[in-house]
Order: structure tokens, then sequence, then C-alpha cells
């Protein structure tokens, strides 16, 4: 989807239409979502709000409505369902379709996507862009090759030449600081990545080596999974000032971990690992972890151990401005085995 989460505030509000907008932040937020309009100041998802607003002064914020949100992606994976039962989310706003079937004698993937595109407008007022190609790796880069509102071919054939000329930041599965390390290395897009041998990849990214040196040349074996298990779930909050005293801190964190049970009593996981999220007052952020042998039974026992995890960094020298805390290594149910009652921290 285009810029979702602001395009469904426009499409609602016809006062925001053609108006730079972000969903999200005030006094201490960040950005969740920005229109069109605002991206063209530079205004990016995950800015603080202090910087979006010196970007645009005239940027408009809207208080996010995930209710409303969700509702339209379930509009959407309807439609998604009357071309496929394959279809992978990756978020409200995103998926993979494997359209291999063709339920609907459409005769090509591009119809496919041109139908459900037009559809998704027609249906829910909002636009899409997709991206059509033989494997999922091209196919999430293609669908970003014409936004908004475009569509994306790229037939195997031309599927290396393809990634040869896109700078390797855009790949997915290259972060930022990846990224960094392959420019340093002389490595800026795909046609630089090729030239390297799969040893002097795995010597200087280890195991993910081997990735870079498939992606670079087009080659994916992943397939469409439907029931795609979530890797973690959390919830953080972004604070109204700074807080530095452990009592304040313990509080926040307390009504932090309420909120991300409540997200994972409804996800219906169970995980090992509970992850604390620091973020200082000047932007810096730090993350501890705590793993168990057993599935985290409740949320007692996540709280405390949430708890533990944030004394290791008390007292602290400056003001902490964000706290957030999640659950992962997610496991399958049937491999928890009985579900234990307590869990000493």
């Amino acid at each position: 989807m285009d810029a979702f989460y602001a395009s469904v505030e426009q499409r609602d509000n016809p006062e925001l239409k053609g108006k730079p907008v972000a969903v999200g932040g005030g006094h201490r937020g960040v950005v969740a979502a920005a229109s069109y309009e605002a991206r063209k100041f530079g205004v990016r998802s995950a800015m603080p709000s202090v910087t979006a607003k010196r970007r645009c002064p005239e940027l408009v914020f809207v208080k996010p409505r995930f209710d409303v949100y969700r509702a339209v992606s379930q509009q959407i994976r309807t439609i998604f369902a009357d071309y496929t039962d394959l279809i992978e989310p990756l978020s409200l706003d995103e998926a993979y379709l494997d359209v291999t079937e063709d339920r609907r004698g459409l005769g090509t993937a591009r119809a496919i996507a041109e139908e459900i595109r037009a559809r998704i407008k027609a249906e829910t007022g909002l636009t899409a862009s997709a991206g059509v190609s033989y494997c999922k790796f091209i196919a999430k880069l293609a669908s970003d090759q014409n936004k908004p509102d475009g569509l994306c071919v790229i037939p195997p054939h031309k599927g290396a030449a393809f990634v040869a000329m896109l700078p390797v930041k855009r790949f997915h599965g290259v972060g930022p600081v990846t990224a960094a390390k392959m420019e340093r290395l002389g490595i800026h897009t795909g046609s630089d990545l090729v030239q390297w041998p799969i040893e002097q990849l795995e010597a200087y990214f280890g195991s993910s080596g081997r990735w870079y040196w498939r992606i670079a040349r087009g080659i994916d074996e992943r397939e469409v999974k439907p029931d795609r298990p979530y890797k973690s779930v959390s919830a953080e909050r972004t604070f109204d000032v700074d807080y530095s005293d452990p009592e304040d801190l313990r509080r926040e964190l307390a009504r932090v971990a309420g909120y991300a049970w409540q997200r994972i009593e409804r996800s219906e996981v169970r995980g090992r690992t509970v992850t604390l999220k620091v973020k200082f007052a000047d932007f810096t952020t730090v993350t501890r972890s705590k793993s168990f042998v057993s599935p985290v039974p409740d949320q007692a026992a996540f709280e405390a151990a949430g708890q533990t995890l944030l004394e290791t960094l008390l007292p602290v020298a400056k003001g902490i401005r964000l706290l957030g805390l999640g659950l992962h290594s997610i496991i399958e149910e049937e491999e928890s085995g009985p579900r234990q009652l307590g869990l000493e921290i």
C-alpha cells in the first residue's frame, strides 16, 4: 500500500488531501507514517516528530487509528483471497502472493496484479503498488520501483540485471550498518556485489555472505508461506518528559509490560526471551535480553524479567525518553510442552 496510514487519514478527512501529513508524532513521539507530500520535505517514518516539524513546518500530525488500519487491511486481504490461498502478510500494508495457480484465468501475473490494484482502489479508495517477479526478493524490490500507484514486472531473464542496477542499501536483508560496511569495501550496487566470491563474502559477513552472493545473482528460492510465524511481540512508549528517577522508570516499565502482554495474549504466542529497549534523551538506544529454558508463563513473570533487566542500567546518568519490552524466541505451541505455572527470575 502507498503511505498506508497517512493515505487512510487523507481518505477519511478531505481537509488533509494534498497536505503533508504525519501519523503519530506529538511533542515527544516519532512519525509512524508520512504522506507523499510530507516525504518531499524528507519526512520519514521513525523520525522524531521535532525533526519532522523542523523539516516541514506545515506538517499536520494525526493520531493513529490502528483499529481502522486493521479493518482496511482485512478488506485488502479479502481481495487477495479471491486470487490465491498463498498469502504471506509482512505487515498491515504489505504481503507476498503466490499466484502460480491463476485461479481466475487471467493469463499472466501482470494481469492479476493489475486487477488486484484496480479492486483495491475501487473498494477502499486507496492506491497500491505491486512488484511482479519470479522470486520474493525481486518482487519486493520491484514493488518499490514505481511508487506510488505503480506496477513493475521483472521477468526471470531480467532478474540479475535488475538487481545489478540497484544500490545495496535497498536490498532486503541489508540493513544500514551492513550497507555502510559494504560501501567501505567498495560495494555500492548489485553489480559491485556480484563481483565478490562467496568465500570473501562469508569472511566479511559470516553466514549472511551466502545470502548476499545468491541475491546478487537474482537467486531466491524461499516459498510464500501463508502461516508466517511471529518473530516477536512488543510494546514501547515515548514519554512526555525524560525520566531518570528509578521509581518513575519502574512504574512506566510496568505500564509498558501490561500493554505488551495484552498484545502477546491477542497474538496467542509464547516465547523464551524477554528484551528491554531503552532510548535515552540523546536518542542513543540500548537493548538488554534475558532468556529462559521454558516459555515465559504469565504477565507477572514477563514484567519481572523486564524489571530485572532495567535494574542492570540503574542508576542512569541521563534521562530516558522511551521504554520498550518485548517477547522474542517465539515458539510453536506443540514444541513448548506442558505449560508451567510459574517462573522464578
